[in-house]
């Protein structure tokens, strides 16, 4: 097993990273800004080291900085968690060089599946479907004539893009040509990387995406299958497993589909390998996330694995724990993002301090948070403040479950995204599970969310 881990993230990620080495009596040291000083996170782990001030750009996103603190506390392996570094080919290189565990995949598994355009080629060649598009585009009448031969409506997409950023739609060639302009200059300021790719727009798809776990013997197992089409300006806002959308014959080839992808790309430790679907149930590969999702908990109730300890027992050179056909896949779970946010003002982020605080609890009801009545939750990061998971024997039973559950958490002090959940599980859509990714959109659009 690994010696000291160093957790380079900060908030409920880095919690769950640290109480998963703990369990494996792994050593842990935590990082921490100027804004983080008394987070739950640098209280839980065995050391914690400062490294910067609060912007991420001079701390959590800041590699001398880590590397540093990983030399000075004679830690073995980095865990990155998600977001900041996690998916930073560079960052996994510079570990390495350093002769420090990178704990995820290669650092040419993440650079292949990083650049969009290129995984769409990967992908093609494991005989997974693709949606409709080009490879890199160079120009905006290069997209133009690519548009014409697939049709709009179309989407321009950053290369090295993630989390909803780099994407504009176009309905029309003038519209295409403007959508080229400003996504490249989008893309350029937030990946330094002003490349861009075309893809043809489905109409009212769904998005889902495969669990695959892999490790360095080449074995390569899936998890089934998360549906996220309940977003918001492309971020996830509720997720559930098994998806309501899908027919098992379509499971059971999406999964296998992942599979070969993850093989191709000769990739280990935990992924996510992402689909849209259409309405009649055509899956098409869109990206795979190189690192542990924020919704991995949702697997985890299914199947009773735990990923974090399955990407340390990965990164120290062992097997999996289980082959495919030992994986479990029992009821049904969903996920709840709750964020400091305001949703009767237009999502407006809600940071401050923490008054009060309720968590609920009972069978099938798990929260991974960070935060405690008392705590400051500082501007200067994403919003997110926990995560709500239940779990029931069926769907029916996972909702009436999370409708509880919801009632019961309370966070004073702040404006948080529960009422919005609250009433998203009264909406017909949701409870038929007949949604697509375009569905909460219209409904904020039509001040449908509103109280």
């Amino acid at each position: 097993m690994l010696g000291k881990v160093l957790v380079a993230n900060r908030g409920e990620i880095a919690l769950r990273v640290i109480r998963a080495c703990q369990e494996l009596d792994i050593p842990t040291v935590a990082v921490y800004s100027d804004a983080d000083e008394a987070a739950l996170h640098v209280r839980h782990a065995g050391e914690a080291v400062r490294i910067g001030p609060p912007p991420a750009g001079k701390s959590y996103l800041n590699v001398k900085a880590l590397l540093g603190a990983a030399e000075e506390t004679g830690s073995e392996a980095i865990h990155p968690g998600y977001g900041f570094l996690s998916e930073n080919a560079r960052f996994a290189a510079a570990c390495q060089d350093a002769g420090i565990t990178f704990i995820g995949p290669p650092a040419e598994a993440i650079e292949k599946m990083g650049n969009k355009s290129a995984a769409r080629g990967i992908a093609m060649g494991a005989r997974v479907p693709v949606v409709p598009g080009s490879e890199k585009i160079n120009s905006a009448d290069e997209a133009a004539e690519m548009a014409g031969e697939i049709g709009y409506p179309v989407m321009v997409k950053a290369s090295a893009g993630g989390g909803g950023r780099g994407i504009r739609v176009a309905e029309s060639e003038e519209e295409l040509r403007q959508a080229v302009r400003v996504a490249r200059q989008e893309a350029e300021k937030a990946f330094g990387d002003g490349s861009l790719y075309l893809e043809k727009l489905l109409v009212g798809p769904r998005h889902v995406e495969v669990q695959v776990l892999a490790d360095s013997e080449g074995a390569v197992i899936h998890l089934y299958e998360r549906e996220c089409s309940m977003q918001r300006r492309r971020q996830k806002v509720i997720e559930e497993a098994p998806s309501p959308g899908i027919s098992p014959e379509t499971r059971e080839e999406m999964c296998k589909a992942a599979v070969r992808l993850t093989r191709e790309v000769e990739y280990a430790g935990a992924g996510t390998v992402e689909f849209l679907v259409d309405e009649h149930e055509n899956f098409y590969f869109i990206e795979m996330n190189t690192r542990i999702q924020v919704e991995h908990p949702v697997t985890e109730m299914l199947t009773g694995m735990d990923l974090v300890k399955e990407q340390l027992r990965v990164a120290a050179g062992e097997s999996l724990s289980m082959r495919q056909e030992e994986v479990p896949f029992i009821g049904h779970a969903m996920e709840f993002r709750i964020n400091a946010e305001d949703p009767e003002q237009d999502f407006m982020p809600s940071p401050g301090e923490v008054s009060s605080l309720e968590v609920p609890g009972g069978p099938g009801v798990r929260v991974d948070s960070a935060i405690y009545q008392g705590y400051g939750i500082p501007p200067f990061y994403d919003s997110l403040v926990g995560k709500l998971v239940v779990w029931g024997l069926d769907r029916e039973e996972a909702m009436r479950r999370a409708r509880r559950s919801l009632g019961e958490y309370r966070i004073g002090g702040i404006k948080t995204t529960i009422p919005l959940h609250l009433r998203l599980l009264e909406t017909d859509a949701f409870r038929s599970g007949r949604y697509d990714t375009g569905y909460l959109e219209e409904l904020l659009a039509r001040g449908q969310m509103q109280r």
